[in-house]
């Protein structure tokens, strides 16, 4: 079996580089299909769908990352590569990412397995001889990692690749508040503030808010943001009982679906804390911690114009060409 390598040509070393390189070298946009689900909350998410499923071929279904979408760089990128192989594939967006406000005042959050489960119960439903796959990044992967060890051998899922995951949200939140890991956070928070005002601005929703249009923009760190926000609208008690009950980390260890879960120790969003010891990994999850690669970058040659990546064919030969 060939063994696949990561080593960052000399220009792509540094973690800001993996990090913000692939937002501005993007590959062209795949042609999708929106499918809504409906939820038993009366809210909904959408699917975008690469592909049609065949019988008894495989679906993967792709969970992007904080305030991602399937127009993410990773997520375009990985579904070329699956429809170029004639793979069906799906994105399944958090509530509120798809381009279009969710319905109540609710959203999404780095533990949320529920709607994820809602989308594969609707697949095996639909598609009940096609098996499934599964590719989280970031937050995403967070939420993947976490299913994964709360179903064990209920899981939907066959094989499944995590990567850059948050799995310790509490250290994440601190190294964030940090150095140039500061542009980041700013850049997320943003976004997020953004949709909270939308919210607030809805006559219906904006008395189930938390907060008032005063206080979001001292909202400035993720910390702030998940105590004030996240964390009452999604039952916890506090952004520390969310970071506690949320975390995939304590996850890992109940995994019964074969799982790779990818790091680099340069990731700018993370620090050490994330990294698993050995007695935290099931025997079902190899897990493998690069030098460099940043957050969900993994630059392995090409040119600053037209960068390649390990990622996609790491993906691919976890998922396919292991016989799993």
């Amino acid at each position: 079996m060939t063994k696949l390598q990561f080593s960052p040509p000399w220009w792509a070393r540094n973690p800001h580089i993996q990090t913000i390189l692939p937002l501005f070298t993007k590959v062209k946009k795949p042609h999708l299909k929106r499918q809504r689900l409906e939820l038993d909350d009366g809210d909904f998410i959408d699917l975008d769908w690469s592909g049609i499923p065949v019988e008894g071929e495989p679906i993967v279904v792709l969970v992007h990352g904080l305030e991602g979408s399937a127009n993410s760089h990773y997520a375009r990128r990985l579904l070329q590569i699956l429809a170029a192989q004639n793979i069906c594939a799906l994105v399944h967006h958090h509530r509120s990412c798809s381009g279009v406000t969710n319905r109540l005042a609710r959203s999404y959050h780095s533990g949320d397995t529920q709607d994820l489960q809602s989308s594969l119960l609707m697949l095996q439903a639909q598609f009940p001889n096609c098996p499934i796959y599964a590719v989280g990044y970031s937050l995403g992967g967070n939420v993947l990692a976490k299913y994964l060890g709360e179903q064990q051998h209920a899981s939907l899922i066959k094989s499944a690749v995590v990567v850059s995951a948050p799995l310790q949200l509490a250290a994440c939140a601190t190294r964030l508040k940090n150095g140039f890991s500061k542009v980041y956070q700013s850049y997320l928070i943003k976004q997020l503030q953004q949709k909270v005002y939308d919210k607030l601005n809805i006559p219906d929703l904006s008395p189930q808010m938390p907060l008032t249009q005063a206080d979001v923009a001292k909202l400035t760190t993720f910390h702030l943001f998940d105590d004030r926000v996240t964390a009452p609208l999604h039952g916890f008690t506090g952004v520390d009982d969310y970071y506690a009950r949320s975390s995939g980390l304590p996850y890992l260890s109940q995994i019964t679906t074969p799982t790779l879960v990818i790091h680099a120790k340069d990731d700018p969003f993370m620090n050490d804390e994330v990294i698993p010891s050995q007695n935290q990994l099931a025997p079902a999850v190899v897990y493998e911690l690069h030098n460099h690669g940043g957050h969900v970058g993994f630059i392995d040659g090409g040119t600053p114009l037209k960068p390649q990546f390990y990622l996609e064919k790491r993906i691919v030969h976890f998922l396919f060409e292991q016989g799993q």
